[in-house]
């Protein structure tokens, strides 16, 4: 079995204690291509971000770093710009030909909820070694808000693999003829190239700006906070923004994405020509979005923007990064969009599911 393993392998790897977990795993936590990590009952405060490196167990160099203890069982705020770590309840026995990459679930990257795994022996952040064995651990970082935690609460995802299963250009190029990736000219260059869109129909609205001194965000508060009271619009009328240094946007992709049944796509959350922001903190695109049976035209891609050392002019179609496409191991029993809860198929500029339709 060669490519990304789909919800039916991850449901047997769960059969098999390949994925531990206690309380044991919830169905509603498997996705199409991907498994939902929920935290555990303790936060720890920690001086800096840190990995644990070679030989070495996260437990033995939260010692070192450690500030205080939080207990998440009644519900705590991590505060904004402050480090956590917290033990996850899954846990993995890794097959030695089965590697692992995390990253942060949709709501959770809109949020600039900066959520990274890290493993014992770990020497990179989201990425975990084929044969893995050992727990979980996430680091949470709020940089714009300050958020309300509780145990099992699910703000990253973890995608497992087989093998080699990134589609090079020229393959990327064939599944684009047979079947278009997006609305527009594909840009196939190390992946699919997308741009942002700074100039929406009949609006001048092209994004949000996340306001500095806010109050705390419950992530259990579903559609309930007034987008005015933690976002500033951000309007474009010449087809291009000046982006600040240190601010975090929400913009949306120009192009409608659409990820083939049996593909997977990670966002790149750089590119590597423009070094002045990163685009993306959530990046898993599973099998099905965007996707329609009977010829639907895709689903706009979030960019969540930060933006680095100096002021940067955004202009309207500019390339700001790409999607690597992978073959899954087998088509998944479930589609994004396809009967399951998603939030964000057919979207296009959209705050997280935190917040009520804006005003207009």
């Amino acid at each position: 079995m060669i490519g990304v393993l789909p919800d039916t392998e991850l449901q047997a790897m769960i059969d098999r204690d390949e994925i531990t977990a206690e309380p044991a795993v919830m169905s509603a936590q498997i996705q199409p291509a991907s498994l939902d990590l929920r935290l555990g009952t303790v936060a720890y405060r920690v001086r800096a971000s840190f990995l644990a490196g070679h030989g070495q167990r996260v437990a033995d160099r939260l010692t070192e770093f450690q500030m205080h203890e939080v207990d998440l069982t009644g519900g705590a705020v991590l505060e904004k710009g402050c480090v956590y770590v917290v033990p996850l309840m899954e846990g993995l026995n890794l097959p030695a030909d089965v590697q692992a990459v995390a990253n942060a679930k949709s709501s959770t990257g809109r949020l600039d909820l900066l959520t990274r795994t890290i493993t014992d022996g770990g020497t990179e952040f989201d990425r975990i070694t084929p044969g893995y064995s050992g727990p979980l651990f996430a680091e949470i970082c709020p940089r714009s808000f300050s958020v309300l935690v509780r145990p099992g609460m699910r703000l990253n995802q973890i995608r497992f693999r087989a093998g080699q299963a990134v589609l090079d250009d020229a393959t990327l190029a064939m599944l684009h003829a047979e079947t278009p990736l997006v609305n527009e000219d594909a840009v196939i260059d190390d992946g699919l190239g997308f741009s942002v869109d700074l100039r929406l129909p009949d609006t001048t609205l092209v994004g949000y700006r996340a306001k500095p001194h806010t109050g705390v965000i419950d992530l259990d508060s579903i559609g309930h906070y007034d987008p005015a009271e933690f976002w500033e619009e951000v309007h474009a009328r010449d087809g291009h923004i000046i982006l600040d240094p240190g601010a975090f946007y929400i913009l949306v992709s120009r192009e409608a994405v659409h990820i083939p049944p049996d593909f997977a796509a990670e966002m790149a959350p750089y590119l590597a020509m423009v070094g002045e922001f990163r685009v993306h903190y959530a990046g898993f695109f599973d099998p099905g979005f965007g996707h329609d049976a009977a010829g639907g035209t895709g689903s706009r891609g979030v960019l969540e923007v930060r933006c680095h050392e100096a002021p940067f002019v955004l202009e309207h179609g500019q390339i700001v990064g790409r999607l690597i496409y992978e073959r899954m191991a087998a088509r998944p029993a479930q589609l994004y969009g396809a009967g399951i809860a998603s939030n964000y198929q057919g979207q296009g500029l959209k705050l997280s599911k935190h917040f009520a339709a804006p005003r207009h």
